[in-house]
Formats: C-alpha cells, structure tokens, sequence
C-alpha cells in the first residue's frame, strides 16, 4: 500500500518539473534572429537556427527534417527577401492547426532598394521594367537591431505570457547593449578622417553605412549571384583606393577575397574582413560569438579603414 501510494504521489511531481522545463521553440533562418531570440529569451527558449555554420545563406534550401523543425516550432523568424521565397510555400503546406506564430525580419524595420553604385557590376536585367529589389540585410546597423529585438520580444511576450516579466527584463538588457553600440559606431564615424569604404566583394552593408552617413563602393550588390568582376570594375576599385587614399580593401567573412586581395596588390594596401553576420563558421560557433562580438569587431575594423 505505501508502495503504491509513494508511486501516485511520485507522478504529479514528474508532471510539474517537466512543465517547469517546457521552453518555447523558436526557429530563424539566419544568424542575427537567432542571437536575439536567445538574448531575450533566456531560460525560457530553445533556439535552433537552419543554417549549419559556414553554410552559404543565399543558396540555402530546407531539408524535410528543416521544415518538421518550422512545423514544430513556437515561432518562426525569418527575413522575407529573395532569399526566402522558399519560406510561403513551406508555410502554406504546414499543418494548418498547428499553433505556429512567425515573424518577417524586413517587417521590423523600413526597408531599402539595393543600389547599383558607380563602378559596381549588376546582373543582367531580362525583364523591361525589373522589379524592385529590397535589401535584405536589414540586421547590419544595431538601429535595426533594436528594433527586430523590440519585435521578437512582443512575440515571446503574446506567446508566452507566463514569462512575460522575464523577456521584457532581458529586453531592456539587451536593448542597453545595442544602443551603446549604436554610440560607439557614431563616435568612430564622427572622428573619422574619411567616410567612404571600398569592398572588394559583395556589399550587405546599405543599413550600416546609411545609418551613419557613410558611402561605399563595391564589386558587387549584396545580394549579387556574381562572383566574378568585369576587368572594367577591377580598374575603378584599384583607381578608387590609389585616388582617395583608401588603407583597406574589404571583404565579407566566408569569402576567398581573391577579388580584395588583387586590388590591394594593386594599391599597396591591407585587406580586412568586414562580418555581415548572416552566418557564422564553425570555429566562431565553436568559439560563442554573438552578433555584438562581431560588430564590436566589425567596429575596429572601420577604425582602420576610416581613420
């Protein structure tokens, strides 16, 4: 009889220490919502990014096992550019009553039609009158970091209003933090000695430089297929860092900056590596990087290419 009393009363205490460990599940595509959810969410979420590190974004297609992950999830956060046209298809075919909430990255924050600067070499237009094409890289300046967060935070705070003081706490937090980094951009720009960038390399960076002020030249748009630049481009790159005097030529992580390096051989300058933070490698996920590691990083970057 004690034995079987002490088995029934055994069970309602298994119950409640599992419901104290259910966190919400979250999925995202990329790197930066998968870094916020996790600063805002704590304890409480369980945060899986679909992108294996070092894995190239913009060719990137679900797996069956990637779409069971997004079936399965609380909430959904992705970027909802060209990228992404896979994700509303995906989403039509989920299951219709599962209690999915997701969230569009370029809904956040007022978004930019990707431009062709002077110099820079554009994919071939095939249709008469082509359609706008938005810059997905919305994450790049910690202004719309701020505001991508705000809005991941409603979402875990509508989800889950149990913990509803806990994710507004640790927003508060973690906007603190981006805001002081939003400081500390704006303090490198406003002593600059230059305000202008050359990439040797695509150029995910139209929310950063509009943020604070500054222009750029590049081989290529961010969100460019191209990989290799007309000997025209080479030449205005190289003519663009002897003319204004550019210290480095920079180039995106993941890349084999073959195009950064021919223009400084050129130039008889540096190269560096200027992170978008749209994916990670290995070693960085391996060594806990975070999306304001990287632009701290990418801040004593643009000292050396600005001063």
């Amino acid at each position: 009889m004690i034995a079987i009393l002490s088995a029934c009363g055994a069970e309602p205490k298994q119950t409640t220490e599992k419901e104290k460990t259910k966190r919400l599940s979250i999925v995202t595509t990329v790197f930066p919502p998968y870094d916020f959810a996790k600063a805002v969410g704590g304890e409480y979420v369980d945060v899986t990014m679909l992108l294996s590190p070092g894995m190239e974004s913009h060719s990137y297609e679900p797996t069956p096992q990637d779409i069971i992950k997004i079936n399965e999830s609380d909430l959904f956060i992705y970027v909802g550019g060209e990228s992404d046209t896979w994700v509303e298809s995906i989403l039509d075919s989920l299951d219709k009553d599962a209690a999915l909430t997701t969230l569009t990255l370029m809904d956040c924050v007022e978004t930019v039609e990707e431009e062709a600067v002077e110099g820079m070499e554009t994919e071939k237009q095939e249709m008469a009158t082509p359609l706008p094409e938005y810059d997905e890289h919305v994450w790049t300046s910690p202004r719309n970091a701020q505001l991508i967060t705000e809005k991941i935070a409603e979402k875990l705070c509508s989800i889950d209003t149990e913990h509803r003081t806990a994710y507004e706490q640790q927003k508060i937090i973690y906007l603190k933090e981006l805001s002081e980094l939003d400081h500390k951009y704006q303090e490198v720009v406003n002593q600059a000695v230059r305000k202008e960038l050359v990439f040797g390399d695509r150029f995910p960076f139209r929310y950063l430089v509009d943020a604070y002020g500054l222009s750029y030249y590049a081989a290529f748009p961010g969100c460019s297929s191209e990989t290799e630049p007309s000997a025209a481009t080479i030449a205005f790159l190289t003519d663009k860092v002897k003319e204004d005097k550019i210290p480095l030529v920079l180039y995106l992580e993941l890349s084999n900056h073959t195009i950064a390096d021919a223009i400084a051989e050129s130039t008889g300058t540096q190269t560096a590596m200027l992170h978008s933070c749209h994916n990670i490698s290995a070693k960085e996920a391996e060594a806990g990087v975070t999306y304001l590691s990287l632009m701290q990083q990418n801040l004593e970057v643009l000292k050396g290419a600005l001063y």
